[in-house]
């Protein structure tokens, strides 16, 4: 096995285009992973740019001596790369942000006053709209939210700035921990479909329509469920995100 010092002398010593052909791979991994749960007006190329300046910058900033493999951190700034992208080129109307905050306010409101995640049908109702409005709601927001919840761990956990630097403090660390316990218990709150479907979503890494075979819904149903789901987790967690 090469010691840590040595792997270190290896990437340091490494060409640009030496690090572009090792590591190219996981570059289109990751963008043909996170281009799966956006529109498809999402150009992947663009996603592999922004990737592969990840990929540099991570060679860039790696130290070995924080214990982490130069794989795992370059996962970390390459996908932050390509998240950064995607915010710099928002599509998402202003109307969608703003009703996909009216819903997670509503979320929360119900959730305090019934003490128990709200039901679909109930959510609709304090909105004022059918069941099937509240759908096309969840459905319009279902790019904008599908990779949020990444996004949002992403800010609070693995943020590509913070990961291996010497400037993290014992506050910083403590609130990463506790952001990381208050996700843990909002997902372990969840309605038992949306827990396993999170878990089919993050953890197996299934896409849209493998989990819609599992759950037997269509996979137009899958995302309004998912965008539900990222949604009143954002309604838990909202003194986080602010």
């Amino acid at each position: 096995m090469i010691g840590v010092s040595m792997y270190s002398s290896q990437v340091s010593e490494l060409s640009q285009h030496q690090l572009i052909e090792q590591h190219g791979g996981l570059v289109k991994r990751i963008a043909y992973h996170l281009v799966a749960r956006l529109p498809h007006t999402v150009d992947v190329n663009d996603l592999i740019q922004a990737g592969m300046i990840g990929l540099l910058d991570a060679s860039n900033q790696y130290k070995a001596s924080q214990g982490a493999s130069f794989e795992t951190y370059a996962g970390i700034r390459i996908r932050g790369a390509m998240l950064d992208e995607i915010r710099r080129n928002d599509w998402a109307p202003r109307s969608v942000h703003r009703k996909a905050r009216e819903i997670a306010e509503v979320m929360h409101q119900l959730e305090q006053q019934l003490g128990r995640a709200p039901l679909e049908q109930e959510v609709a109702d304090a909105l004022q709209m059918t069941l099937e409005q509240y759908h096309q709601q969840l459905q319009d927001a279902s790019g904008h939210q599908v990779f949020s919840l990444d996004d949002m761990t992403d800010n609070q956990l693995t943020d590509g700035e913070s990961f291996g630097s010497d400037d993290i403090g014992p506050a910083e660390i403590t609130e990463n921990n506790n952001f990381e316990q208050a996700l843990t218990e909002a997902i372990g709150a969840l309605p038992e479909r949306e827990r396993l479907l999170m878990s089919l979503y993050y953890n197996e890494e299934l896409n849209l329509k493998e989990i819609g075979e599992v759950l037997g819904v269509s996979e137009s149903r899958v995302s309004q469920i998912h965008t539900q789901t990222v949604v009143r987790l954002r309604s838990k967690l909202r003194d986080w995100m602010q």
